[in-house]
């Protein structure tokens, strides 16, 4: 578009009002809004609403059998004043979140930027093996095995063999070993689709801005990142930020596959996990939408946090 066509646009929309402008390029691009339907009704159906529907039936009291009563704040009242085990819940998810996202985010890049640097048939099979366990059904099958509660266990066989301990240790149903165990299967986990994100972000930059660079100044690869790499790769960045978020706030089938549910003595309890126990199995509708709402506003101000800090990469 021209500046003189831009300019006349500029000047045609303080003509009219907000609204009469939209309509007026809506039926001018409505062919890209035919396009766009599809999926902004799937997106509407399927996530906003949903969303609606829990804020709402959060001040509900409803059990889906009668019709929603509303309690207006009472549900919140009892989750953070009266609900001992939505306080465990939200430490241990909190603790998760705090480990789990940012090491899982900055390992992905890292291991990203490494294989990058591999030539494209190395660069293919690493790419494969980093990214497997993230894509196996049966990934758990492994540290079940390993952390067997029996002497056929592999740590405890090997553990028993140094002489380290003297009889089999419950890993999975021991409170002090739960969480560390869920946390670094997590991260093995973690490699996913932030992480193949990453490696497409990096194939993606242009090769002469690092010549340009180089005869800027930049002396060292790490130079490079900070002032060429990253704010190259700010869209995937923030992809890469907001899966991390996601995968870290909803980590509860983690410990469900390896440590069942509930996990011993509520070591691993999440918010997930609580939202479950009252929405699927209680089936208290209202009050597991409240938590649900206390999930959903705790991911936004983290994902609004990250996106403030990722603004200020390479500034």
């Amino acid at each position: 578009m021209s500046p003189k066509t831009a300019k006349k646009k500029a000047v045609a929309r303080k003509d009219m009002s907000r609204l009469a402008w939209t309509w007026k390029e809506m039926k001018r691009n409505w062919v890209a809004y035919l396009m766009v339907a599809p999926y902004m009704l799937i997106f509407t159906c399927f996530t906003i609403l949903p969303v609606v529907l829990s804020i709402v039936l959060s001040f509900t009291d409803f059990n889906l059998l009668q019709l929603p009563n509303i309690v207006w704040f009472d549900n919140y009242i009892r989750l953070f004043l009266d609900d001992d085990i939505f306080l465990i819940a939200a430490q241990n998810t909190l603790i998760f979140a705090a480990i789990v996202g940012p090491v899982s985010y900055f390992m992905s890049l890292l291991i990203a930027w490494f294989i990058n640097e591999l030539s494209p048939k190395i660069r293919a099979v690493v790419t494969l093996i980093f990214y497997a366990p993230s894509i196996s059904g049966q990934v758990y099958l492994v540290w079940k095995t390993l952390f067997s509660s029996d002497s056929y266990g592999w740590a405890n066989a090997w553990l028993m063999e140094l002489g380290i301990i003297s009889k089999e240790i419950a890993w999975f149903e021991d409170a002090d070993y739960v969480m560390p165990l869920c946390i670094v299967v997590a991260l093995w986990t973690s490699l996913g689709t932030a992480f193949l994100s990453f490696i497409a972000g990096l194939q993606g930059i242009d090769k002469a801005q690092y010549e340009a660079g180089a005869v800027d100044g930049i002396k060292n690869r790490w130079q490079e990142l900070w002032y060429i790499t990253l704010p190259n790769m700010k869209p995937q960045l923030m992809f890469g930020a907001v899966m991390a978020i996601t995968n870290s706030f909803g980590f509860g089938g983690v410990v469900t596959a390896l440590c069942g549910f509930p996990s011993v003595d509520y070591a691993a309890h999440t918010i997930v996990h609580h939202l479950e126990d009252y929405g699927s199995q209680r089936f208290e509708i209202g009050y597991s939408s409240t938590i649900a709402v206390v999930l959903f506003v705790v991911m936004i101000g983290a994902n609004a946090l990250v996106k403030k800090v990722l603004s200020k990469v390479g500034s």
